[in-house]
C-alpha cells in the first residue's frame, strides 16, 4: 500500500525539508490516558504502525537523509524502527521535539479530566503545571530551523515527535491542527529563508490510531 505525501519536496523545491511523525501507538494511547511528558512505552500495535509506515515511505520513494526523535521511548522506538527499514543510521534524539508536559493531567484520562477539572478541556484550558505552548512551539521552531539549514543540499530528514507539538506548530502558522493520527505528521520546510509548515502526511498504510490524541492547547495558553 502507498501513503499520501502531501506538499512534496520534489515539486515544490524548497531548500531543505523535514517530514515530523508522530510516534505509534503507545500503552498509554490504547488507555486513552494524557502522557505529555511521561515516558511510556509503544505497544505492540504501535510497533506494528512504525513497520507499516515505513513501508509506506519506501512506496512513496522519498529518499530521507537521516532520522531524529524525541526522547521518548515512544517516539524513539518508533525511530528506531523505520530507521532500520529504510537502512539509515541509529536516530539523534534531541529533547526538543518531545512532547509537552502535561502537569497535572499527566497520566488522566479525558473522562477524568472532564470529572476533576470541570470545563477546562471545552474552555480549551489547560492547568498551572501544564507547559506552556509558547514554549513548545519555541523549542520546536528552534530545532526545525537547526535541522532544515543543516539539510540544504540533502535529503529530507525524518522526525519522530508528538501530536501536541505537530498541532502547536500547524497553529502558530494559522493552518488546521486536526487530530493527528499515529505516524501521521506535517512536513516543514525552509523556503527563501523562512521556516514553513507544509501539508500533511497520511499514513494510508498504517493502522489507524486507537488512542487519545494530545493537544497542546491553543496560543496563547490559558492556564488556570
Amino acid at each position: 500500500m502507498s501513503a499520501r505525501i502531501a506538499d512534496d519536496p520534489r515539486t515544490t523545491a524548497p531548500n531543505a525539508s523535514l517530514l515530523v511523525l508522530r510516534h505509534g501507538q503507545s500503552l498509554w494511547n490504547a488507555r486513552a490516558k494524557w502522557q505529555g511528558s511521561a515516558d511510556i512505552d509503544l505497544s505492540d500495535l504501535g510497533r506494528d504502525q512504525a513497520r507499516r509506515a515505513a513501508i509506506a515511505l519506501v512506496d512513496a520513494d522519498i529518499r530521507f537523509g537521516a532520522v531524529v526523535s524525541s526522547q521518548l521511548s515512544r517516539a524513539a522506538e518508533t525511530a528506531r524502527i523505520i530507521a532500520a527499514h529504510l537502512d539509515l543510521d541509529p536516530p539523534r534524539i534531541d529533547d526538543r521535539w518531545r512532547e509537552a508536559h502535561a502537569g497535572e493531567w499527566q497520566g488522566l484520562t479525558p473522562d477524568e479530566i472532564r470529572r476533576d477539572w470541570p470545563g477546562y478541556l471545552d474552555d480549551h484550558r489547560r492547568p498551572p503545571g501544564f507547559e506552556p505552548v509558547e514554549e513548545v512551539i519555541a523549542r520546536a521552531m528552534e530545532i526545525s530551523s537547526e535541522l532544515l539549514r543543516a539539510a540544504i543540499g540533502h535529503p529530507p530528514t525524518l522526525v519522530v515527535s508528538h501530536s501536541g507539538v505537530i498541532r502547536a506548530l500547524r497553529r502558530h502558522q494559522g493552518l488546521p491542527a486536526d487530530r493527528v493520527p499515529n505516524l501521521g505528521g506535517t512536513w516543514i520546510h525552509l523556503m527563501g529563508g523562512e521556516v514553513v509548515v507544509g501539508d500533511d502526511f497520511d499514513p494510508h498504510a498504517a493502522p489507524e490510531s486507537s488512542g487519545f490524541d494530545e493537544d497542546a492547547g491553543d496560543g496563547p495558553t490559558r492556564v488556570s
